[in-house]
């Protein structure tokens, strides 16, 4: 009755991940606007040294004018260092670019009146070199500004 209890409690650790040190899957940035609190999964990034892309669809968030837009990153993406992209409503064309100060992990300089068109999407994007080169990690969340 131990030992199967000792490998219970084991292959429930081993499937969690813990002892890793490593997480199983990429990361998420977590964005916060208003009362709004949002985990983003990324559409690419870096695992195990090789480049992944997911079939995952960007979040839409709709918020207020004036509001302070928070990006919180994981601490390997703030090492490596990050920016944001600004792209139209369509994710197609790129508008902008905004650096962040090496090293940091939270970035709250972008209100959602600083974008013109009153729907857009800001990219987090990973900066490139790691282990995959020239592929890196990105992060895409859209914004819809009430009254645009």
């Amino acid at each position: 009755m131990v030992v199967s209890r000792s490998a219970s409690v084991l292959l429930v650790l081993l499937l969690a991940g813990c002892g890793s040190g490593e997480p199983a899957g990429p990361p998420d940035v977590d964005v916060e606007v208003g009362a709004q609190d949002l985990a983003v999964r990324p559409v690419q990034y870096c695992l195990d040294g090789e480049g992944q892309r997911y079939e995952n669809v960007p979040p839409i968030l709709e918020v207020s004018p004036g509001a302070t837009i928070s990006l919180t990153v994981p601490e390997s993406v703030a090492e490596r260092g990050w920016g944001v992209q600004v792209f139209d409503e369509r994710l197609e064309e790129i508008i902008g670019e905004v650096d962040v100060p090496e090293g940091e992990r939270i970035f709250e300089e972008i209100t959602t009146d600083d974008v013109v068109p009153p729907a857009f999407y800001l990219v987090v994007v990973e900066d490139k070199g790691g282990d995959c080169g020239e592929f890196s990690g990105a992060w895409p969340v859209g914004f819809v500004r009430a009254g645009g």
